[in-house]
C-alpha cells in the first residue's frame, strides 16, 4: 500500500475515506523543518547555506511515516497546492531521505488537488509529478529573506530603541501603513461646510427630499456655503422664490455582481459582514477545506472551473429559475498586481448544499461557509436592472435649484442572495423610491433647513481595509495576510479598538527608527518588487540566490552603518520625526517643547530603567518632570515608566506599575538579592486611577486566610488566580463570582461554597436545607435561616448573615432578617444581584457603601501574592 502524506490529520480522515484500503494516508502535522531560532541558521558567507533542524513535536511524525515506508515503499506526497504545501513535501522528502527511509528504489511522487472530494483526490493520483523545484526555492528565497531581516534588524533595534520587539520583512511595511494613517488623521483639520435640505410637496400632496445645487444662478462646489451665514441666505433664497419642476429624468442602469472570492475578499467580507478577524477566518476556512466542503482557501485566483460554473448555473436555475440567469456563464479576470498564487477561486464544492442543508455545527463555519456559498452563486446571476431618477427643482430666475434622486429596483437578479459589504458605511443618496413627478408643476416648499457638516479624517483601517491596501500595493501574499495582521498586534505595535487598527507608540518608535536608519526596507515598492522578484523564482524566471546575494549586499551595508549610531543620536532623530505627535504646536504659539516645571529645560525622549519610553526634561536632575511617552494630556490617566508611588508600608515603597500583562502592584523595588518583589496583577473591573494604598495592600496581602475548616482544621483561603477570583480549602478550589468577596466572605460562605463544588463533582458535603423559609426579601431573592458549622445564619442571595448567639432560629422574623442581611451587605459594601425587578429607591438607601469607609480593616501582612508585570 502506497503512503500518503498531507498536513493534517482532518484532511487525513476525509482523503482516507476516499482512497479505501489500498492506500496508508498519514499526516505530518504541518512543517516538520524549520530555521532554529539562532544567529547562523543562514550562512550568506557561505553562499546562503541554510540549516534546517526537525522540531521536537515533529519527529514523532516523522517516525511514523518512515515506519509505514518499511512496509510499503511508494510515498505520495499530497500536501496543500501552493509554495508552502509545496515547501513541507520538500522537507518531508529531504527529512526521511536523510533518516534512509526513502530508498534508491522507492518511488516518490507528488500530487496536489484544489478541492478535497472524491473526484478531485481520485484525479489527482492519476497524474502524479514531481516535487516542483523552482516553487520549493522561492519558499527557500522567501524564508532566508525573513529570516536574514528578523535576526540581523531585530537585535539592532533591541541595541539602539530599548522597549522595541522586533521586526519583519513584511510586518514592518505592514505596521508603516497603519502608522502613516494615524499620522494621517493628526495632522487632519476639519473644514466646516454647509448644505440646504428642503421638504417639498406634490400638487397630489407627496412629500420628496431636495437639495440646494445651485445658487445664485452658479453650480455650488463643496465648500462654497462656508459658514451658517452664508447658509442661511441660501435658506432665504429658496423661501422667497416660488419652485417648479424643470426636468424629470429616469435612466435604467445595471448591478453587476461581485466575482467570486480569493483569499483578500474573503478576509475582507467576513470583517464586515460578522467582525471576523483575518487569523479568525482562515482558520474557520481551513477547517472547512479540510471537510471538503471549499476548495482551497489561499488563493488570489478568482477564476472557476467550467464544471463548477455549470454546477452553480444549474442550482441558481434551481433555486430562482432561468430568468435570474444571465445569458452566458460570467467570465472574471484577476486584477491583484501579483497572481502567484492563482489557484481557482474560493467557492463550494457541492452548488446544491447550502448552508442550511449542511448543517454544520461550528458557528464561524457556517457563517463563512454561508458566505462562501451564497457569493459564489451570485457571481454567475444576472445584474440588477435598477431605474435611477433624477428631478431637478427651480427659480424662474435660475438663482436656485435643489435636486431630488432616487432609485427603485426594477429586477433584484443577484441580490436575491447577496450583496457586499461596504468599507466604512458609504452612503448612497440615491436609495430609495420617489413618489410621481411630472416636469412642469409647482413643488411647494414644507421646510428648508440648513445643515452643519465638517471634513472627516480617513478612517483608521480595519483588518479588512488593511489586506485590501496590502494586495493593492502588492504587499504579502494569500498566506501571510493573516500572519502579518497578526504579529504586529502580537508585539503590541497596535491595538484593536472596536474593530480599528491603532498604533501604539512602541510601534510609531519602530517605524520612525526603520523609516530613518533602513528607509528602503520599510518602503512600499521595494517591498512588492521583491515579491515580484520572488514569483519569478516561483516560475523559473530568476535565481534565487541571485536575489538573495542582491538583497544581502544593500542590506549588509546599512546594517553597518548603524553600528556606530548612539542611543543619544537615535533619540534626538526619533524626536525630530515625532515632533508633531509628542509635542504638537500650542494654541498660544509658545514653545511645545519647554517644560512646564523648570521653565529651563527642553523636552524630549527618553528611556526608563524598565525599557520602556517616556517623555523627560533635559535639566535633568535638577529637574525630574516626566510624563508617559505620548502627546500631551496623558499625564492624569497613565501609569509613570518606573511606577506610580502610593505610599509606603512598613519601609517598603509600594507603587503602581504597568507591565506586559497589564497593571500590577509592587512592593519595594528588584535588588540583587529581591531580583522578583511582590507583585499582584490588578483584578478585572479594577481600574488603574481607583487604586490607592489601601488597595494595593489588599492585593499584595494576598492570599487571605479565611479561618480554619470545621471538618479537619486545615486553613481556608480567598486569593484570585489566573481563572478569578475563589476559596481554596487544602486541594479543593471553588470560584466565587464577585472579586470584592476575597476580602469579605465569611467562614459560613466559604465552607457552603467549598461544599457545593464537593457535591458538584460526586463529593460529601451537599448544601443543607434550609431550618426556616421566610420568603422573598423586597429586593428580589429568597430569605431562608440555614444551620451553618459556626452556627444559625440568614441567607440572602449572597449574603451570608450571622444570627446573634442570644436568639433561637426558630424565632427569627422576616423583618429581623431583611435587617440583618441589609446590615451585612453594607458592611460589605455593596449589595448582591437582585433577581427581580427593583423596589422604590428608599430601600435601596439601606446598603449604601458609606458604612464601608467607616470601618476598615487593617491590611494584614502575610505572603504576597506574586502577579507579572
Amino acid at each position: 500500500m502506497p503512503v500518503v502524506v498531507v498536513e493534517s490529520p482532518a484532511k487525513a480522515k476525509t482523503i482516507n475515506k476516499y482512497l479505501g484500503s489500498d492506500y496508508t494516508v498519514l499526516a505530518s502535522f504541518g512543517h516538520v523543518r524549520d530555521l532554529p531560532p539562532k544567529n547562523g541558521s543562514v550562512n550568506p558567507d557561505d553562499d546562503f547555506a541554510m540549516l534546517w533542524e526537525i522540531s521536537p513535536d515533529s519527529r514523532k511524525h516523522v517516525k511514523a511515516i518512515a515506519d509505514a515506508l518499511k512496509d510499503d515503499n511508494a510515498l505520495i506526497l499530497a500536501t496543500d497546492p501552493d509554495r508552502e504545501g509545496e515547501a513541507i513535501s520538500w522537507h518531508l522528502q529531504e527529512a526521511l531521505t536523510a533518516r534512509k527511509a526513502i530508498r534508491k528504489d522507492t518511488a516518490v511522487s507528488r500530487v496536489t488537488f484544489n478541492a478535497i472530494t472524491k473526484s478531485a483526490v481520485t484525479e489527482a493520483m492519476l497524474h502524479p509529478r514531481q516535487v516542483d523545484a523552482p516553487l520549493v526555492e522561492a519558499y527557500l528565497a522567501r524564508r532566508a529573506l525573513d529570516y536574514l531581516v528578523g535576526f540581523e534588524l531585530s537585535p539592532v533595534l533591541w541595541r539602539k530603541l530599548p522597549g522595541a520587539k522586533s521586526a519583519g520583512r513584511v510586518q514592518s511595511v505592514c505596521l508603516r501603513l497603519i502608522v502613516e494613517r494615524e499620522m494621517e488623521i493628526e495632522a487632519f483639520r476639519a473644514q466646516e461646510y454647509w448644505t440646504v435640505k428642503a421638504i417639498l410637496t406634490t400638487p397630489r400632496g407627496q412629500e420628496y427630499e431636495a437639495r440646494l445645487t445651485h445658487y445664485a444662478g452658479r453650480k455650488l462646489d463643496k465648500f462654497d456655503l462656508a459658514n451658517a451665514t452664508q447658509a442661511d441666505l441660501a435658506v432665504q433664497a429658496i423661501k422667497a422664490r416660488d419652485l417648479t419642476v424643470q426636468s424629470v429624468e429616469a435612466k435604467p442602469a445595471t448591478r453587476n455582481p461581485a466575482p467570486p472570492f480569493m483569499t483578500s475578499t474573503l478576509q475582507q467580507e467576513a470583517s464586515r459582514k460578522f467582525g471576523m478577524g483575518a487569523k479568525a477566518t482562515m482558520s474557520a476556512a481551513q477547517r472547512l477545506y479540510e471537510a471538503g466542503l471549499i476548495t482551497y482557501m489561499r488563493t488570489d485566483g478568482i477564476d472557476m472551473a467550467p464544471e463548477a460554473v455549470m454546477a452553480a448555473r444549474d442550482a441558481i436555475r434551481e433555486k430562482f429559475g432561468e430568468k435570474y440567469l444571465p445569458s452566458s456563464p460570467r467570465m472574471y479576470k484577476n486584477k491583484a498586481k501579483n497572481a502567484q498564487e492563482a489557484h481557482e477561486c474560493i467557492r463550494p464544492t457541492d452548488m446544491m448544499l447550502s448552508a442550511e442543508k449542511l448543517r454544520i455545527s461550528d458557528a464561524d463555519q457556517r457563517k463563512l461557509y454561508d458566505l462562501i456559498y451564497k457569493r459564489t452563486l451570485a457571481s454567475q446571476m444576472a445584474a440588477a436592472q435598477l431605474e435611477r431618477t433624477t428631478i431637478d427643482v427651480g427659480s424662474a430666475d435660475g438663482q436656485v435649484m435643489l435636486r431630488a434622486t432616487g432609485q427603485v429596483v426594477l429586477f433584484e437578479g443577484f441580490i436575491a442572495i447577496y450583496e457586499e459589504g461596504r468599507d466604512d458605511s458609504v452612503v448612497d443618496d440615491d436609495e430609495g423610491r420617489l413618489p410621481q413627478i411630472m416636469q412642469g408643476e409647482a413643488a411647494a416648499k414644507k421646510d428648508v433647513t440648513p445643515e452643519q457638516h465638517f471634513t472627516q479624517p480617513p478612517p483608521r483601517y480595519t483588518e479588512a481595509t488593511l489586506v485590501k491596501r496590502m494586495e493593492e500595493l502588492g504587499i504579502g501574499r494569500p498566506s501571510t495576510y493573516a500572519s502579518i495582521v497578526t504579529t504586529i498586534q502580537d508585539r503590541d505595535y497596535v491595538s484593536k479598538d472596536k474593530g480599528r487598527l491603532i498604533p501604539q507608540d512602541k510601534g510609531r518608535l519602530v517605524i520612525a527608527f526603520l523609516s530613518n536608519y533602513f528607509r528602503r526596507y520599510v518602503e512600499y515598492d521595494f517591498t512588492a518588487d521583491l515579491e515580484n522578484q520572488l514569483d519569478e523564482v516561483s516560475s523559473g524566471e530568476a535565481e534565487y540566490k541571485a536575489v538573495l546575494r542582491r538583497f544581502w549586499r544593500d542590506f549588509k551595508a546599512a546594517l553597518d552603518e548603524t553600528a556606530d549610531l548612539r542611543i543619544g543620536e537615535v533619540l534626538e532623530k526619533i524626536n525630530e520625526v515625532l515632533a508633531p505627535h509628542l509635542f504638537p504646536p500650542k494654541e498660544d504659539g509658545s514653545d511645545p517643547r519647554l517644560c512646564p516645571v523648570c521653565h529651563k529645560g527642553q523636552l524630549s525622549m527618553r528611556t526608563a530603567r524598565s525599557g520602556g519610553a517616556f517623555i523627560g526634561c533635559s535639566n535633568y536632575p535638577e529637574c525630574r518632570y516626566t510624563r508617559p511617552f505620548g502627546p500631551p494630556g496623558m499625564e492624569e490617566t497613565a501609569i509613570p515608566p518606573d511606577g506610580r508611588l502610593l505610599g509606603h508600608d512598613e519601609g517598603d515603597a509600594i507603587t503602581l506599575r504597568d507591565g506586559r500583562f497589564g497593571p500590577y502592584v509592587q512592593r519595594g523595588e528588584a535588588t540583587e538579592d529581591v531580583p522578583k518583589p511582590p507583585r499582584a496583577s490588578l483584578p478585572k473591573g479594577w481600574e488603574p486611577d481607583s487604586i490607592d494604598l489601601e488597595k494595593a495592600l489588599m492585593l499584595l496581602n494576598l492570599p487571605r486566610e479565611v479561618g480554619p475548616h470545621p471538618d479537619d482544621g486545615v486553613m481556608i483561603e480567598a486569593a484570585i488566580g489566573r481563572f478569578g477570583p475563589y476559596v481554596k480549602h487544602g486541594t479543593t478550589y471553588a470560584n466565587i463570582k464577585d472579586v470584592d468577596e476575597v476580602f469579605t466572605i465569611g467562614m459560613n460562605r466559604a465552607v457552603e461554597v467549598l461544599a457545593q463544588k464537593k457535591a458538584g463533582r460526586g463529593g460529601r458535603g451537599a448544601a443543607a436545607a434550609p431550618l426556616k423559609e421566610l420568603g422573598e426579601h423586597p429586593e428580589g431573592g429568597a430569605l431562608a435561616v440555614m444551620e451553618g458549622r459556626y452556627g444559625p445564619y440568614v441567607k440572602w442571595n449572597k449574603v451570608f448573615a450571622t444570627i446573634p448567639k442570644d436568639t433561637d432560629p426558630k424565632d427569627v422574623t422576616f423583618d429581623m432578617a431583611v435587617e440583618l442581611v441589609n446590615e451585612k451587605a453594607a458592611k460589605k459594601g455593596k449589595k448582591p444581584a437582585r433577581k427581580t425587578a427593583a423596589k422604590p429607591k428608599a430601600a435601596a438607601k439601606k446598603t449604601t457603601a458609606k458604612k464601608t469607609t467607616a470601618k476598615k480593616t487593617p491590611a494584614r501582612k502575610t505572603a504576597a501574592k506574586k502577579g507579572e508585570g
